[in-house]
């Protein structure tokens, strides 16, 4: 009569609590993240640019790619090259505007 289970007795085995879990969910959001960043760098080497990247958390615990402009090492969702300037950098550092700001209030012939 000793083997018998008393009330709130959960025993030492047995239970999942005390075994190694692996998620399925988990292991492909982290291989997800992996893969894109491994992809971004693959197509930065591929364009012949040296740049490097940077994360930061969204709203839901989520994590997003941003590229470190080598001029004013800010993040940066677009990194640009100017052929004219011979520069790669961020919109601003490069001073580079839309062509809608250019002619504010007219309509421009394509």
């Amino acid at each position: 009569m000793n083997n018998l289970i008393k009330a709130y007795d959960l025993g030492s085995s047995n239970v999942v609590e005390t075994c190694q879990r692996v998620s399925v969910d988990k292991l492909v959001r982290t291989a997800t993240k992996i893969v894109k960043k491994r992809i971004v760098e693959a197509q930065i080497e591929a364009l012949g640019m040296s740049l490097n990247l940077t994360t930061s958390k969204t709203r839901f615990n989520g994590e997003r790619l941003w590229f470190i402009c080598p001029i004013c090492r800010k993040r940066a969702g677009n990194i640009l090259y100017n052929a004219l300037q011979n520069l790669t950098g961020c919109r601003k550092c490069l001073r580079l505007i839309y062509r809608k700001q250019r002619f504010k209030g007219m309509i421009e012939e394509n």
